[in-house]
């Protein structure tokens, strides 16, 4: 997971294809090779919001629960992993009020099929359509399915990445580029190998009113999926997931490093 983490969720709600390879050939269809980004131009311009809401949540629960503020007296002081943990459980459930309406409009755009007719325009007339139809409340459907999703698994995002720049970097000095892309991208592997099966409830929940099958709930959903598909309908999209995770990740923690260290130097200058 980069923080908005964006399911694969084509593969999980349409799931008449067999294979990659199948999914791949179907993209190229409609309408050829943008089939790849459908829906995706709502949550690029917004993903600088969602982000910044998860780093800084994270920086500032981390220094309230440590007592400790990022300066030159306490840069080689290293947090409690338990407290990394709790902070990064607390940015999970902050970034929760702006990535929901993002999430559904995003699932909602990509599963549209130009066989089955386009219900949406684009993310405004998406977002027009609920309301006019669920109201404010249905913003944020399958919340519950993401709230359980991204709490815990962005308190392992941090983990692992302080875990692994502490293992590659010398004790008393600031990780260097290449040990915080490999942190990066250990944390993004791991974390989407967790929240992978949530991620599979939370897509066919937003679809709920968007054309997909109807559940009554979290667990309604997750009993219906295992009794009609087995225990595998979790893992969907996980072998995508991971393979994007590692690139993505790691260039989105070096970004926040480079410009923490970038800000925090023009303002002790």
């Amino acid at each position: 997971m980069t923080p908005n983490f964006n399911d694969y969720s084509r593969i999980d709600s349409l799931c008449q294809f067999n294979h990659l390879n199948d999914r791949s050939s179907s993209f190229c269809f409609f309408p050829q090779f943008r089939g790849f980004f459908k829906g995706m131009s709502f949550p690029v311009l917004s993903v600088a919001i969602s982000n910044s809401v998860v780093f800084g949540s994270y920086s500032n629960a981390l220094d309230y629960l440590t007592q400790s503020h990022r300066n030159n007296s306490d840069q080689g002081k290293q947090s409690p992993l338990t407290a990394v943990f709790m902070a990064g459980c607390f940015s999970g459930l902050a970034q929760l009020f702006v990535t929901a309406p993002i999430d559904l409009v995003k699932v909602r755009l990509q599963n549209q099929t130009n066989s089955g007719g386009n219900k949406y325009r684009g993310p405004l007339h998406c977002i027009a359509v609920i309301l006019r139809e669920d109201g404010v409340k249905g913003l944020f459907r399958g919340m519950w399915a993401l709230a359980l999703r991204d709490v815990p698994c962005f308190g392992l995002y941090f983990l692992p990445y302080e875990l692994t720049c502490r293992w590659l970097t010398e004790k008393g000095k600031q990780p260097g580029n290449c040990a915080v892309l490999v942190a990066g991208g250990v944390a993004g592997v791991v974390t989407w190998a967790c929240a992978t099966p949530m991620d599979v409830v939370k897509a066919r929940l937003q679809m709920c009113g968007g054309g997909g099958r109807m559940y009554s709930g979290v667990l309604n959903c997750i009993t219906v999926s295992v009794r009609e598909e087995g225990m595998r309908v979790f893992f969907k999209g996980l072998l995508l997931n991971t393979v994007r995770a590692f690139p993505v990740n790691a260039v989105t923690f070096l970004s926040f490093e480079m410009l923490l260290r970038a800000m925090t130097d023009s303002s002790q200058n």
